[in-house]
């Protein structure tokens, strides 16, 4: 259980720090090319989800967030061990639910700022916290399936 709560200290400090450097050296709406056609930093501040969808639903967000959190934390606490793959899921999971948290708490925004054009498309702008959440679920996906051909 110790490594789920590093994760999530190590990664919300890391992704607020991102974001703190993001909203103070880059203007919004400006972009500064890394490598030139495929990554950029983009400075944007998103009041929906991914894809803007949901904008300025931010009650909406505040309710889904905290319950996803109990959700987590109540599965952590009702069996007394995991396995070492589900508490890295989960933490990396709960790290990035936690960082876009605190952005719409004090901004009223998260602040988004890897932008990527892949193959001639340019993906959505997004931010360490949306890795993080896209990585956990990958990871805790992998591990039931695993789980389940295990007990079969």
């Amino acid at each position: 259980m110790k490594i789920f709560y590093i994760l999530v200290v190590v990664f919300v400090f890391l992704d607020q720090i991102t974001k703190h450097l993001v909203r103070t050296l880059i203007s919004v709406g400006e972009s500064i090319s890394i490598i030139p056609n495929f990554f950029s930093l983009t400075s944007v501040q998103n009041t929906g989800a991914a894809w803007g969808i949901l904008q300025d639903q931010m009650i909406l967000f505040y309710i889904i967030t905290v319950a996803v959190l109990v959700y987590i934390l109540d599965f952590l606490y009702k069996k007394k061990e995991y396995s070492r793959f589900t508490y890295i899921s989960l933490g990396l999971l709960s790290a990035g639910i936690i960082g876009n948290f605190i952005d719409r708490i004090l901004f009223q925004a998260v602040t988004d700022f890897l932008d990527f054009n892949i193959f001639g498309y340019n993906f959505p702008v997004f931010n360490l916290a949306d890795s993080l959440i896209i990585i956990g679920l990958i990871l805790f996906t992998i591990g039931t399936i695993r789980k389940q051909k295990r007990e079969k």
